[in-house]
């Protein structure tokens, strides 16, 4: 009879962990919702609403190749990117723990914000919900095991705000027209295939050094300060590769990101496309 009882029990184990995580589910997705519809309903008039070559005549040399390189004339530019991911996260700050997971991603690049939403797997049947997202000038960073209980919650402080930007201006090789001056995006030239890219946005101001690959596309991108959830700051960037032609513009489809710490670049992130749509202003 004993036996009987344990089989009960465990199913009804079973079916509650069911019931929960499904919960879970539902009240991710619900916050989800939620973030996004602030996300969309701050949208803003682009202007220009077409890439014209004149913009970047003069423009540092790498800088106006970069462009030539993954725009033609007459470009239309992104106002919303719609994207799904899957790749690999590393959840352990000392050794390699790697973890699959699966996301989509909504930017909106006037007025500036984006929202990744991530399923990261630390077990069969066991996941941490992720949002990093940026908007309003304000960073937000969740994540929830199960989507029941939060392991992570911060959200608007200075830090956080720089870190958000820095993602921003970096995933910006993905929807390149936010990285011509009109948009707000100043560039130095540092030497003949790399130069400084400055975004600013409300009271945070980031930049970015870029590195071009020979055929003039963006190879890798680094910052000599991102903070961290610890609160310190440590050179951080990454690098593309993949590149294919989406709605007229050669953007990477593959890509990783990191820490640069004394003994080396520890990575944390690698990631390739599923699927990623656009629209452009109009």
């Amino acid at each position: 009879m004993w036996i009987i009882w344990i089989a009960i029990i465990g199913v009804l184990i079973i079916v509650s962990f069911g019931i929960a995580a499904i919960y879970g589910i539902y009240r991710w997705q619900s916050n989800t919702d939620c973030l996004r519809a602030k996300l969309t309903n701050g949208r803003q008039i682009i202007k220009p609403q077409i890439y014209d070559q004149k913009e970047i005549e003069d423009l540092p040399a790498p800088v106006q190749r970069f462009f030539r390189t993954v725009l033609k004339d007459g470009q239309a530019i992104v106002a919303v990117v719609k994207l799904s991911q899957q790749g690999q996260f590393n959840m352990s700050e000392t050794e390699a723990k790697w973890n699959p997971f699966t996301a989509t991603q909504i930017v909106i690049t006037q007025r500036l914000g984006f929202d990744w939403n991530a399923r990261i797997q630390m077990a069969p049947g066991l996941n941490t919900f992720v949002h990093d997202s940026y908007l309003l000038e304000e960073g937000n960073l969740q994540a929830s095991l199960l989507g029941l209980f939060t392991v992570a919650n911060m959200h608007g402080t200075p830090e956080l705000n720089q870190g958000e930007l820095l993602r921003f201006l970096a995933e910006a090789a993905w929807y390149p027209t936010a990285l011509l001056p009109s948009q707000g995006v100043r560039w130095e030239a540092i030497n003949e295939t790399s130069a400084c890219a400055t975004l600013t946005d409300g009271a945070t101001t980031v930049s970015l050094v870029f590195q071009f690959n020979a055929e003039g596309a963006i190879a890798t991108f680094r910052a000599e300060a991102r903070y961290r959830m610890d609160g310190a700051a440590m050179p951080w960037g990454g690098r593309f590769w993949g590149y294919s032609v989406r709605n007229g513009m050669l953007i990477p489809l593959e890509s990783e990101v990191g820490w640069e710490h004394p003994e080396g670049t520890r990575l944390y992130f690698k990631g390739r496309f599923t699927e990623i749509n656009y629209e452009f202003a109009a």
